[in-house]
């Protein structure tokens, strides 16, 4: 089960594990300033806080990303390890009750084939009127990236392989949220890395998501450094594993996990 309320001026997240006898309570509370700030923050990280960058297809990708957390959208015929986050964005902001272009509502998938195709097309009108929709939606962007925070537990919990791994994760998981960084630090991970509870987003078996470095860190040391020094850890071990050279991002990643200290 999950919980959102919005309420003078305050965003309420409450952690629920659905199935679980007990409600896991592990509360991220914000202000609407705060997750403006977790926004912006995350709009930094992702795309400098330039609105060229919310349309964007990097080299050495198969798919475009967009927004202000980089969510990708799959080409038609094309599949990946990474989470497909771009349709539920657009679900997102039908609910909040905006109008869509028409080409963007009906597209079931992302309508470029290839990335020479995207560039080849990145001024035209399509994507102008794409990056207009998501410069003016970044509140909504943001309250979906935290919703994605929100399942991130249930999840990450129903995949733990023991009982005793379960209780180290959400042990770990209380910890940074108790942190006053805490709630950006698992907002963005989960937004940048996903949750780590997919069999799909791994390399040789091993993945790289929230439920690794959750998994991986130890129980004693100060949560955000300790935090920082294990998703170092796995996404190291995600370039090592990869079948492609992933070394050029590592560098960035690196320089992300840094702001989770500041």
């Amino acid at each position: 089960m999950r919980k959102r309320t919005l309420r003078a001026g305050m965003l309420m997240l409450t952690l629920f594990a659905g199935g679980w006898a007990a409600c896991l309570a592990a509360p991220l509370v914000l202000t609407m300033e705060q997750a403006e700030e977790v926004g912006r923050r995350i709009w930094q990280n992702e795309g400098r806080g330039l609105a060229e960058n919310l349309a964007v297809w990097n080299a050495g990708e198969d798919f475009p990303s967009f927004g202000i957390g980089h969510f990708i959208w799959y080409p038609e015929g094309v599949t990946g390890p990474f989470e497909e986050s771009f349709p539920g964005l657009l679900e997102r902001l039908r609910a909040s009750g905006l109008s869509l272009p028409p080409w963007l509502a009906d597209a079931r998938h992302a309508p470029w084939t290839s990335r020479d195709e995207f560039l080849a097309l990145r001024d035209g009108e399509e994507i102008a009127e794409l990056r207009h929709l998501l410069q003016n939606t970044v509140a909504e962007q943001t309250a979906y990236i935290i919703e994605r925070m929100e399942a991130a537990l249930p999840k990450i919990l129903d995949a733990a392989p023991s009982p005793a791994a379960r209780a180290h994760i959400e042990r770990q998981f209380r910890r940074v949220a108790a942190d006053p960084r805490g709630a950006y630090v698992l907002i963005d991970y989960v937004n940048f890395k996903g949750d780590g509870s997919s069999p799909r987003e791994r390399y040789r078996g091993q993945g790289w998501g929230l439920l690794q470095v959750l998994e991986r860190m130890r129980p004693d040391a100060e949560a955000i450094s300790e935090f920082v020094a294990a998703a170092d850890y796995v996404l190291t071990r995600r370039v090592a594993n990869a079948g492609r050279d992933e070394s050029r991002w590592l560098p960035g990643w690196r320089k992300r996990l840094s702001t989770y200290l500041e």
